[in-house]
């Protein structure tokens, strides 16, 4: 026979305890740690229902309230420890008699302060307290959450979003009850929130310049994570879509028709309803949330998008994430903080469901694939099973918990099966609605329904070791393929070993070898860090034809896509105007992958706001003079308008109309950027220009609607509504 030889290229928390005595709290002191730093022991008390009235002072940006709250001891104790923000004071607690009781924050985590009893009560025992408090909300000073605001309030409106414990909570974020919720505000605000909201109340100012004030009142009967509220100058439109009810809070000045909005909603609530099964409630509520605060966050009958996202069109895969956490992290709460995978990271792929079930199954790959971004832009930070470690809502936290864990359930689903898949999501959703859960109980359920899906004879699945190795570890593989092509009598036979870096790695990985006729496939047991196997074709193997995992089934490591998630970071930072290590994180895509772009092209736009004119333009006639992508040609009319903006800042006026001159011969219109280019033909650019946003998002997706950019002239890197 005889042989030809052929190498593809590589593929390449503080622990919870009861406090009884005065002894207790000295045990708590010493031993106080970060609250996201371990898994929590339960609480010796549940709080169970609350009756907070809460007046927003928007001049002091500051909030007094007083709180009722109903707790249920869970075992035999004599003090009630709560989560309440450290910028807020406690002036009073007292008893159901109305006796005062004492109480201490905690000196190492200021988040928690303990209330002792005047005895230790009983487990199932109901303790009734009154807390009476007040203080700022006007930055991330204290956050709960370090770095974001979860909490402000100002003469322009308010969000108290339930992460920032605004009122006394227990076993965040785990804990459900019911509540009544009176909200004060100036009569300029309308209030959206969780629960079903009556007509406001007129109530007295506490002077006549402070001008008439509203009392809103929101009823939460449902058990739920109730508590977050937006207040400002919002207008409420009542829509009706598909049998679903939908309120849409937005300012007058507002883009989008609230139509729109209402639409999105109720596509995703009716595809989520059929596909794991309905909720009790079809009622929701999508209000405008200020910027600078978390980008979207999902309550209770409750969607909050930023100013920034609000876009119906651009922001509609968020709104279907948003729409599918009533389910995961609403109905079915993770037990833990170690257990956030299965609201955060099941919510997250449901995008990619939401996606391939309305505009088909390229739709959904391309979420998938921003999801493996993602993952890789932070994934060795922690095992997802490790989510205490990070900091909700870190960068680390959502490429690990929401990007990596919805890679996760994309794998388990190839794993599994499609009908297996869907047949067990419905019944996690039916079986522990109303309840808590955990990893394990998602892991058991899983192993059932693929044991009772297969068919007599057939090998089943034995899931557990997948989950083990990708919940339990971090670490991707990174493969790559050599190969022998050998001609025999039949035709062609391949033989090859797979290899990758991980010892512990063990799973079915499907092998494609495109051929002169038919394509032939073969699913490889890949374990360990070498496997070999043996494929037959009828047809001569093509050149360079041989993929591993060309469906994208597992998350895996390449030059691409570690290039890619490294471009995502930098456009992190840079967001954040941190633009020196924005750089750094360029210049490592272009030392993975040289010559990329879209990495060339984000460190001229880094360099341009640095004002760093001669490597900006070095950097974008780099980018110019490489071939990209199509899913970042973008970048070249683009690179023409910062370079035509560098040379009218350094008075080189023809050169600049020469490069918006190429700008318009490109006729790409990519983020508004024939008009822009029009208008400094016009016009010559100057600092503090007002200007389209330039197009972003780890996939080079154009934006969906131009940004003025901001006074100061920072950039507007707006990424993808969608993005990691």
């Amino acid at each position: 026979m005889t042989r030809i030889t052929k190498f593809s290229p590589m593929f390449t928390t503080i622990t919870s305890l009861p406090a009884c005595l005065l002894a207790c709290l000295i045990w708590f002191a010493c031993s106080a740690a970060p609250s996201f730093a371990q898994t929590p022991r339960p609480p010796a008390f549940l709080a169970e229902h609350y009756d907070v009235t809460a007046t927003l002072d928007p001049v002091a940006q500051s909030l007094s309230a007083v709180a009722k709250v109903e707790f249920k001891a869970q075992e035999v104790s004599g003090g009630v420890r709560v989560e309440l923000h450290p910028n807020l004071d406690v002036r009073d607690v007292k008893s159901a008699d109305g006796k005062s009781l004492s109480f201490e924050r905690d000196s190492g985590n200021t988040l928690f302060l303990t209330v002792l009893l005047p005895s230790s009560v009983s487990t199932g025992t109901k303790v009734t307290l009154t807390f009476t408090y007040a203080g700022l909300l006007a930055n991330e000073d204290n956050s709960p959450i370090p770095g974001v605001k979860t909490a402000v309030i100002s003469k322009e409106g308010a969000y108290l979003l339930l992460p920032s414990r605004w009122f006394p909570l227990t076993n965040y974020p785990s804990n459900r009850y019911t509540g009544t919720f009176r909200l004060n505000v100036p009569d300029s605000f309308a209030v959206a929130g969780t629960g079903k909201a009556s007509a406001p109340s007129p109530m007295p100012g506490k002077n006549p310049a402070e001008g008439g004030r509203l009392l809103y009142t929101f009823q939460c009967d449902n058990a739920a994570p109730n508590g977050t509220f937006v207040a400002g100058e919002l207008q409420l439109s009542p829509e009706q879509a598909e049998g679903v009810n939908v309120s849409v809070y937005a300012p007058r000045s507002a883009l989008g028709k609230p139509s729109d909005f209402a639409a999105d909603v109720a596509r995703a609530y009716t595809m989520f309803s059929d596909m794991f099964g309905p909720l009790s409630n079809a009622d929701v509520s999508i209000a405008q949330l200020p910027d600078g605060t978390l980008r979207d966050f999902a309550a209770p009958g409750l969607l909050l998008l930023s100013k920034r996202i609000w876009d119906p069109k651009g922001a509609d895969r968020t709104i279907a994430r948003l729409v599918a956490s009533q389910w995961w992290g609403i109905a079915v709460i993770p037990a833990t903080p170690g257990d956030v995978w299965i609201s955060d990271g099941l919510a997250r792929y449901s995008e990619a469901l939401y996606a391939e079930q309305n505009a088909g199954r390229e739709a959904g790959l391309k979420a998938v694939d921003e999801f493996a971004v993602g993952a890789l832009m932070g994934e060795d930070a922690a095992p997802v099973a490790q989510a205490a470690r990070l900091a909700p809502y870190s960068s680390d936290y959502r490429s690990v918990v929401m990007n990596k864990g919805a890679m996760i359930f994309h794998m388990l689903r190839a794993q599994m099966g499609d009908p297996a898949f869907k047949a067990l999501l419905h019944d996690f959703y039916a079986k522990y609605n109303g309840k808590t859960t955990t990893i394990d109980d998602f892991v058991n359920l899983a192993q059932q329904r693929v044991e009772a899906s297969g068919k007599p004879g057939d090998a089943v699945p034995q899931l557990r070791g997948f989950f083990a190795q990708w919940l339990n570890s971090t670490g991707v593989p990174d493969f790559a393929i050599e190969y022998v092509v050998y001609r025999t009598k039949q035709g062609f036979r391949v033989v090859g070993k797979v290899k990758q870096p991980l010892d512990t790695f063990s799973m079915p990985v499907e092998i494609r070898i495109e051929t002169e006729g038919n394509p032939e496939t073969k699913v490889v047991d890949v374990v360990g860090t070498e496997s070999s196997f043996t494929v037959e074709t009828f047809g001569r193997p093509k050149p360079g034809g041989i993929k591993i995992d060309p469906n994208n089934v597992v998350l895996k490591g390449s030059n691409s896509l570690r290039a890619r998630a490294a471009i995502a970071r930098g456009e992190e930072l840079a967001e954040q105007g941190r633009y020196y290590d924005a750089i750094g994180q360029y210049q490592r895509a272009l030392s993975i992958q040289p010559n990329r772009p879209l990495a060339n092209f984000r460190m001229g736009e880094a360099f341009f706001y640095q004002k760093n004119y001669q490597a900006a333009a070095n950097a974008f006639r780099e980018d110019l003079q490489t071939v990209p992508e199509p899913s970042e040609k973008w970048t070249e009319v683009w690179s023409h308008i910062y370079l035509g903006k560098i040379f009218d800042l350094l008075g080189q006026r023809e050169r600049a109309v020469n490069e918006y001159s190429k700008a318009k011969q490109t006729n790409d219109d990519t983020g508004n950027a024939q008009q822009v280019a029009e208008s400094f033909l016009k016009k010559p650019y100057s600092e503090g220009a007002v200007s389209a946003a330039v197009p972003g998002g780890v996939s080079g997706a154009p934006a969906q609607a131009p940004t003025a950019a901001p006074a100061d002239n920072r950039p507007v890197l707006k990424r993808r509504p969608d993005s990691p």
